[in-house]
């Protein structure tokens, strides 16, 4: 029989109990302590100012008319939803033990949960926005409104959710031999079947449905570019291109990585040091997949040109119009000229956003 003790989402199994040996892995959990918590801290901190720009740059220039502005800005929710989960972890890592009691436990896997599965929708649906304003330009029209935007970004939502469901409902905290827990504890008579569902859920969803879309919209994008060549309709896709591309990179190999770990009975021989070593590879694939949540923003500054005139502007508009009445030196006159600019509606909508 193997019992299992999930620390924080997948990241260290405490003990596995196979023919009624244990397996302790104290050395597992030291090294998660010390390479968690200040490479999460900084994933915090860039993420927290990265998303944070990107809200107030679609809030303050209006971006929110089209239906790739709705996705944009829910994007940037779905990170900074994530982003706040992120200083509890990092406490619970560092003091190897949970002090924030069983709701906030269940509160924080949810809103983890969530935040993660809402980010994977709101990329798909970034993708089929771009396949559908380049692939069916006409067609599509009506239905990229607004009004549509938000309604399948509140269905996006009730997704997400109900998504998230078992990892809430299954999160507890509670006292394990020397420390407390925050960690999914399914039912011992079907542990090893809700820790497979869940891997299975978390790579359906998170990389086999994305990976879909992005074949299928893709091929039909290049498929027009290569008959009507579009300077404006190639950087329209190449953002929401990079954005799911990056994506995959960073998650793809934590979601391979629960899936082995999930299904390890069938993929690998029931050895304590095997057991370790994934312990330990899910650990580095979970740092890498965290980071992504701090990345969109960054994508936004090297691929988006538009973004970039946008935070030029709005650093203008909220410091360096303030600090001209400080330093007499800044010229205030071409300060506000610079940023009252805006770009053409028709500019705007083949865009995808930024």
């Amino acid at each position: 029989m193997e019992i299992t003790t999930s620390e924080n989402y997948g990241t260290t199994t405490e003990y596995d109990y196979r023919d009624s040996t244990p397996c302790q892995k104290t050395e597992v959990r030291a090294f998660g302590a010390q390479l968690l918590p200040p490479l999460y801290s900084l994933v915090f901190i860039i993420g927290l100012v990265g998303n944070t720009l990107v809200v107030l740059v679609l809030l303050q220039y209006k971006r929110l008319k089209s239906m790739t502005g709705i996705y944009l800005l829910n994007l940037a929710i779905s990170d900074l939803l994530f982003l706040f989960t992120l200083p509890f972890w990092i406490d619970y890592k560092l003091k190897d033990d949970w002090l924030f009691g069983d709701a906030m436990c269940k509160l924080l896997s949810g809103l983890y949960y969530i935040g993660l599965y809402s980010e994977v929708f709101f990329i798909v649906l970034l993708t089929i926005d771009r396949y559908l304003a380049i692939v069916h330009a006409v067609s599509a029209l009506r239905a990229r409104s607004f009004a549509f935007g938000v309604l399948t970004s509140i269905a996006t939502w009730t997704l997400a959710i109900l998504a998230s469901i078992p990892g809430l409902y299954f999160s507890k905290a509670q006292w394990e031999l020397t420390h407390h827990t925050c960690s999914l504890h399914f039912p011992h008579e079907h542990l090893r079947e809700w820790r497979q569902f869940q891997a299975l859920k978390l790579n359906i969803l998170g990389l086999a449905l994305p990976m879909l879309v992005m074949i299928v919209c893709y091929t039909g994008i290049i498929k027009i570019l290569l008959k009507r060549p579009n300077e404006k309709k190639v950087k329209a896709v190449r953002l929401i291109f990079v954005i799911m591309l990056v994506f995959f990179l960073f998650w793809t190999p934590y979601n391979l990585a629960m899936f082995v770990s999930a299904f390890q009975g069938f993929l690998l021989t029931s050895e304590c040091e095997q057991s370790k070593h994934l312990d330990v590879a899910i650990q580095v694939t979970e740092v890498i997949a965290y980071t992504h949540c701090c990345l969109n923003p960054v994508i936004y500054v090297f691929v988006g040109e538009r973004f970039r005139k946008y935070l030029r502007q709005l650093f203008h508009r909220l410091v360096a119009v303030h600090l001209a009445k400080w330093l007499p030196f800044l010229s205030t006159e071409r300060l506000e000229r610079v940023s009252s600019m805006s770009p053409s509606t028709g500019e705007q909508e083949l865009s995808a956003g930024f």
